[in-house]
């Protein structure tokens, strides 16, 4: 594969060549790792960057839903949009069973698209570990909004945070009792909470949840990288594209104010730095998985059990072998 070639076509925009370099960086083998950094680094020069938005909502919420209206409005106004859908993976072929192009029909169809559901293949949450990456690579063929879906609400949130400027936390209408069942973390995290659904018999309803989340979010904290009134929680119905205009406006000015004051640059270097320290400690962990560890694991494993060693004292033998170069 010629990853010069492949990295010129990127920044062309080409759609097929995008799609090819992110079932590259998804692949675990070796040799593909490999050509995923080159690529990666090859095209770190453009500097392009996208606005990330990372969206997360309980299941039923209708995120697939919202992401299909939100990004027909975007790529309306003239906008590229990238939608990067985490799907759970099958057991059993590890591929994506959700198939998020087939629930957002009118989006997948339009020119300043591109929808790519990925498997979760069993990471953290859900989310893909290779996510990032394929964001690097959105921003690198000129997109300029990408919206990254969750499985659910979970851990993910803390990963999917990592590598998202904004983190839209989605949800349905419900009673004041509602605000008990929805982690505080995931509360701390969200920089604007969606009540979903507010159309209809649950206008009523989506009205009192987002006073309630207004509330809960005033009490709970305050951050420097905040504006006065953020984060903030609105009403929206996707289904009837209703209030989608004020949470992308509520969107930028979020995203404006942190630029001028510096929170924005300051957010993605950490975050880079976030990652470099994931990027060691899965670097570590693939290493156990060679034939030889596996070999060395099985053996000490055995002596463990037999009490011949004690496990702290084979964990040391192990963790010597894994720093001798064969």
């Amino acid at each position: 594969m010629d990853i010069a070639q492949l990295a010129e076509k990127i920044v062309a925009a080409d759609r097929r060549a995008l799609a090819r370099a992110i079932t590259l960086v998804e692949s675990s083998r070796s040799d593909h790792r490999q050509q995923a950094a080159s690529l990666i680094e090859q095209l770190r020069p453009t500097g392009r960057q996208a606005l990330r938005i990372g969206l997360s909502g309980t299941p039923g919420v209708g995120k697939s839903t919202f992401i299909e209206s939100f990004g027909m409005m975007l790529v309306e106004s003239g906008l590229r949009v990238a939608v990067l859908a985490v799907d759970p993976s099958s057991a059993r072929s590890g591929g994506s069973i959700l198939g998020d192009k087939t629930r957002m029909e009118r989006l997948s169809r339009h020119p300043g698209a591109f929808i790519r559901p990925s498997p979760s293949q069993t990471h953290l949450g859900g989310v893909a570990r290779r996510t990032r990456e394929a964001v690097a690579l959105c921003e690198a063929a000129g997109f300029e909004v990408v919206l990254i879906e969750t499985v659910g609400v979970g851990q993910s949130e803390t990963v999917v945070a990592e590598m998202s400027d904004l983190f839209v936390l989605l949800l349905a209408p419900a009673g004041g009792d509602e605000l008990q069942g929805v982690k505080r973390g995931i509360m701390e995290m969200a920089d604007l909470i969606l009540v979903n659904k507010a159309d209809g018999d649950l206008k009523p309803a989506a009205t009192r949840t987002q006073a309630d989340y207004a509330g809960a979010l005033r009490l709970l904290r305050k951050r420097p990288q905040d504006p006065q009134g953020f984060p903030k929680a609105i009403c929206v119905s996707a289904l009837q594209e209703n209030g989608l205009s004020g949470a992308w406006d509520e969107m930028r000015t979020l995203a404006d104010w942190r630029r001028a004051q510096g929170h924005f640059d300051g957010r993605r270097a950490a975050q880079a730095e976030y990652w470099f320290g994931q990027e060691v400690r899965q670097g570590l962990l693939a290493q156990l998985e060679t034939p030889t560890a596996r070999g060395q694991m099985a053996a000490l494993g055995q002596a463990v059990a037999l009490g011949q060693k004690t496990p702290t004292m084979a964990a040391k033998e192990m963790l010597a072998a894994l720093a001798t170069p064969d």
